[in-house]
């Protein structure tokens, strides 16, 4: 019997790691594209599921799903981070470099 590849295998491997290489940015795209591996993994998971003997690629979809979960996990501890800084110095300092300068002293100074 030949074997076929799974459908979304090859996506969901390179969505995973655009998740963790996007995370970074402000982390909203590694959310984004975790996400949408993950679904596309449930997909293909069932399809697997109903017949294995029929697919050669599980591993690339398991791999796919562990790397969206770290890029969805490092994307929302990125974008916590973010949150937290700008509350921190404030949303008007970061287009101000003199007063994002005295607020970095103020911190520095406490």
């Amino acid at each position: 019997m030949n074997q076929q590849s799974l459908p979304n295998a090859t996506a969901v491997l390179v969505l995973g790691i655009l998740s963790l290489v996007a995370c970074f940015c402000y982390g909203i795209p590694g959310i984004i594209c975790g996400v949408i591996a993950l679904v596309l993994y449930s997909k293909d998971k069932k399809l697997y599921m109903a017949n294995p003997q029929l697919y050669n690629n599980y591993s690339n979809l398991n791999t796919g799903r562990i790397l969206a979960i770290i890029g969805v996990v490092l994307g929302v501890l990125f974008l916590a981070f973010m949150i937290w800084y700008i509350s921190l110095i404030g949303f008007e300092a970061l287009s101000d470099p003199e007063l994002l300068k005295e607020r970095m002293e103020e911190l520095q100074n406490r």
